[in-house]
């Protein structure tokens, strides 16, 4: 049976550690081999645009934009529908390869099986 990892992250450049957990834990799983579908909620959703993750700063951290890369080609990442409604970011705003979708299709990817959830 195939596992997936399904990782939320709810906080973005106001809780930058906890951002770049979310952020690593996710490409750790996907560069070793592991399904992998990354949320972006809460203000982690202003990454789901086209230069946001440059800006964003940790010091001994993967740069934002690097990992973002890896999700893109070995995973997926899904902005939170109500989140990037809330910031007025639309499916034309975002980068390429990233999807904006809801809580329907969060708990259908949670419930499959073999899914493992992790939130930050």
């Amino acid at each position: 049976m195939a596992r997936l990892l399904v990782v939320k992250a709810t906080a973005g450049a106001d809780a930058p550690e906890r951002c770049n957990q979310a952020f690593n834990v996710a490409t750790t799983a996907a560069t070793a081999g592991i399904d992998v579908s990354l949320w972006l909620t809460g203000e982690s959703t202003w990454f789901a645009l086209p230069g946001r993750a440059a800006e964003f700063e940790l010091p001994h951290a993967a740069p934002l934009p690097d990992l973002i890369e890896v999700l893109l080609e070995a995973g997926r990442i899904t902005a939170c529908t109500q989140c990037a409604a809330r910031r007025d970011i639309g499916p034309a705003d975002v980068l390429p390869g990233i999807r904006i979708a809801g809580a329907a299709v969060f708990v259908e990817e949670i419930m499959s099986d073999g899914a493992q959830a992790l939130v930050y």
